[in-house]
């Protein structure tokens, strides 16, 4: 045989053992498929581990962000990919996401604009396919104590129950809240539906001399902040 052609075969036979690429090159220079290719396994017959995951990140323009949103149901769309390897894939995003969040956390506890705020609450909303409704509470040097969710809600709006956000605040003994909901949609627009509930919920902790100090929309990549607009 060619010995160009043996090395062409050893070279193709590597590139579909995933496990031996990260020995030889280091975690740090392994393509995306090739981690995804790590966390899924095996193959099935004609098509790699690397090939299902090539699959799966092609339908996604590589966007990690859009892949941070995959469930379970999401990942068994595709062939080879059973309940078994989509449970892994999934715990695998979802301990990334509680790194980043252990980080911010620990990074962070003092507030003093609306970017660390955003910091601590992105790994929370940043690539949910529903919205929900957050709210950190903050003692009167403005660090962190708690950070705390509402409601869930569907794709276009969730519900939000005063009462239980004064209710909260009065048992942390709060001296401020930040809010913070999230769009799937990304679109970071304020609707009426926000500034109303926003100005709402301002009147009811104010009666308990409770500042909100902000409300955050989080998108995927970026935020509004009410306090920056200066609406608050």
């Amino acid at each position: 045989m060619n010995p160009l052609s043996t090395k062409k075969i050893k070279e193709i036979r590597l590139s579909e053992r995933p496990r031996e690429l990260l020995s030889v090159r280091g975690k740090e220079n392994l393509r995306l498929e090739e981690i995804l290719a790590l966390l899924i396994g095996s193959g099935i017959p004609n098509r790699s581990a690397i090939d299902l995951s090539t699959d799966i990140l092609r339908s996604i323009d590589f966007d990690l962000a859009k892949l941070g949103r995959f469930n379970q149901y999401d990942f068994m769309k595709f062939k080879g990919i059973g309940q078994a390897k989509s449970s892994l894939l999934v715990a695998a995003l979802e301990l990334g996401r509680r790194r980043l969040e252990f980080a911010s956390q620990q990074r962070i506890q003092m507030i003093s604009c609306s970017n660390d705020a955003f910091r601590i609450l992105y790994p929370q909303l940043a690539d949910l396919s529903h919205e929900e409704f957050w709210f950190l509470h903050l003692n009167r040097g403005n660090r962190l104590m708690k950070m705390e969710r509402l409601s869930i809600g569907g794709v276009s709006g969730t519900s939000v129950d005063v009462r239980l956000v004064i209710k909260s605040a009065l048992e942390q003994r709060s001296s401020s809240l930040i809010l913070a909901h999230n769009h799937p949609s990304g679109n970071l627009q304020a609707s009426q539906s926000d500034r109303q509930m926003t100005q709402k919920i301002r009147e009811a902790a104010a009666l308990f001399d409770i500042q909100i100090a902000d409300h955050l929309i989080v998108g995927q990549e970026s935020y509004f902040s009410f306090a920056d607009a200066g609406w608050l």
